[in-house]
Formats: structure tokens, sequence, C-alpha cells
């Protein structure tokens, strides 16, 4: 008689076994780490399968399907963005990804991406940095304090060197969260009044605000000249930050041109309006900053090879240090044909 084969599990990392791979690295390195996977896999940009993400938009928020393979891998992320969730004590952005293997697709990792995703968008917010701001920069502005802003603000010290946070919010109690969530690292923290306090004295300037709307958090008089514009927060229809005037002097930089005209601060400009690749920056194809007077933005929403990236980079972490749990996400009976015999087998006996 042969013997049932082994169950097939799926690899899963909880967001406990998240935050303790996180603990267990350190915050900084893994922030390191992830920009390094990230920029890794943007020099082999041509590799990959692109898309701009499937998203379904509503008047409450958007939730998107993120998908893209390099060959040998395919990557997807599920995430939403719900701003009003705040006010029932729920995140904002919700994610979970899987990377499985081309040639079977048979999965390799299911994870959380909640903390992840936190992860990898301010890895590659201070990669785009290390490119893109002047290199002695030291102060960064963080204008809009939700959840993502301790990791954008740690991201910038670990990776660019900024030693110096300076924090606005519309809500007091947003920036005494970061503050004190900051107290215990090396930055030096101040809380201010304004955005144009904020700003005061700033190299780089982050704009992280959750709104589904056309807001103005930063105006053009707000800029000055040398500056590098990190824009976070603006990525879905309908929904920027900045001032068209500031897009019009600076030079800007984005991930996939395709999908952030639809949702990122450009989609206030022509659809020609000349933008620059920032993996081609990052491969030496094309220039960067011009000069220590010029304004440059990165104009980030996220895309698909940035979690495929980071999904690489957890999967590699957890294969060695064994930290996954055993998911039962899988049917796999004993021959690949007989799913219904599977199923048979499993009723429970009846009773005599």
């Amino acid at each position: 008689m042969t013997e049932p084969s082994p169950r097939a599990y799926v690899p899963f990392v909880s967001v406990d076994a998240m935050m303790a791979l996180v603990h267990r690295i350190g915050l900084a390195e893994m922030l390191t780490g992830i920009a390094n996977y990230i920029e890794a896999d943007f020099l082999r940009w041509e590799e990959f399968d692109k898309t701009p993400r499937v998203a379904a938009h509503s008047p409450d928020g958007v939730i998107e399907l993120m998908p893209t393979s390099d060959g040998q891998l395919y990557g997807f992320k599920y995430v939403n963005g719900h701003p009003k969730n705040v006010k029932n004590g729920m995140q904002t952005v919700m994610a979970f990804g899987l990377l499985a293997h081309v040639d079977t697709g048979a999965p390799v990792l299911f994870t959380e991406m909640t903390l992840l995703t936190a992860l990898r968008t301010a890895a590659m917010s201070a990669l785009a940095a290390r490119h893109l701001a002047r290199p002695d920069a030291r102060v960064m502005a963080m204008i809009g304090n939700g959840a993502q802003a301790e990791f954008q603000a740690l991201a910038f010290g670990a990776i660019c060197g900024i030693e110096e946070v300076r924090l606005f919010d519309i809500d007091p109690a947003a920036t005494a969260k970061v503050a004190r969530n900051l107290a215990c690292s090396e930055l030096r923290v101040v809380r201010c009044r304004s955005a144009e306090d904020a700003i005061e004295g700033a190299q780089i300037i982050t704009t992280c605000t959750a709104d589904k709307a056309n807001a103005t958090v930063l105006t053009d008089n707000l800029v000055g000249a040398g500056v590098h514009i990190n824009a976070v927060g603006g990525d879905c229809p309908g929904k920027t930050e900045l001032h068209r005037d500031i897009l019009e002097r600076a030079q800007i930089f984005v991930e996939y041109p395709p999908q952030t005209r639809i949702e990122g601060e450009i989609q206030q400009l022509d659809p020609d309006h000349p933008v620059t690749e920032l993996w081609q920056v990052m491969a030496g194809e094309s220039t960067g900053r011009r000069d220590e007077l010029a304004i440059t933005l990165f104009d980030s929403v996220g895309f698909a090879i940035e979690d495929f990236a980071a999904l690489r980079y957890i999967n590699d972490q957890v294969q060695a240090s064994g930290t996954t749990q055993k998911l039962d996400l899988l049917a796999d009976p004993d021959d690949p044909r007989d799913l219904f015999g599977m199923l048979q087998r499993a009723a429970p006996a009846q009773a005599a």
C-alpha cells in the first residue's frame, strides 16, 4: 500500500512573526536590507512583467492588487487605503502578499504586509533620496504624522544620514505620537506649528497625508532651491498634495509612469510632461539631480516591484531563521488527479 504523501504547507509570516523578525534583525538594518533588495531589482527592471495595479475605487477608499514576475518568481500584494478607518479604530492601510514559483505555481511564502508595506515604503523613499537629494542633506521636514511617519524618519536616518526631523500635522496628537515614538532614536525631533515652520532649514521635505482629496499641503512659495521633495501621500486619482506650480519647477522622478500619471502628483500635469524613471537613474542611464540648486521630486505611489523585492527579502530572512508557521492553504490529495477522493476520505465517520 502506498503511504500518503506529506501534506504541503505554505510558509506563513504572521504579524507577530513579522514584529519578532524586525526586533531580531534590527529596524535600521531591516530598512537598509529592504532598500538594497529594491535597488537590486530596479537594476534588472526590464526582466519584470509590469502593469499598473488593479484598483477598485469607492468614495471611501481603494482596494488594490499589485502583481509582478521576473520569470522565476511571481509576487502580488493585496492592499487597501481607507482614510476614514482611523475614526473606527482600524488601520488606513492593511495588506498581505504572496510569493510563488512561476514553473509550478506553488506558493513560496504568504505573509502579512501591513507592517512590511510601511517598511518598504520608507525604504523606497530613502533609497530615492539617496540618489536624488543633496549629499549634505541632514534635516527633513515630515508633513503628515500618521502611521508612516516614524518609518520614514528612521529610514532617512539609516539610509541618508538625516539627523533632524521637523514634524507637522494638522492634528497635534499625531505629532505628539511621532515625537514620543522617536524619543529613543538618535534623531533630533522638533515639533512645529505649521508646514512653513517645519520646512525652515530642511533640505528634504516629505509629505505623507491620507485624505482622499486634492489638497495643497505644499505651496510653491514654501519650496526653495536645492530641496528634495518626497511626495508619499498622493496615491490615487483625485488625490494630490502639491501645488501644480511646484511640479512645473521640479525635476520629477517616478517609479512606473503609466501608474503614476493616474495616481500621483503628476496627474495634475499634461500627459506628455517629461518625467524620469528612477530605475534609469540607479542604472546610470539618466541624470538625477542636475545641480545643488535643482528641486528634485520623487512622486512616489508605490509599485509592485518594490513589494516583490520586500517579499524576496523576507523570504530569505525566514529561510535562514525558520520562523514561519505552516499554513494549511492548499488542497494536496495523495493522487493529484483525485481531489474528490480526498474530500470523501475527510467525511466524518457514520455513527453505528
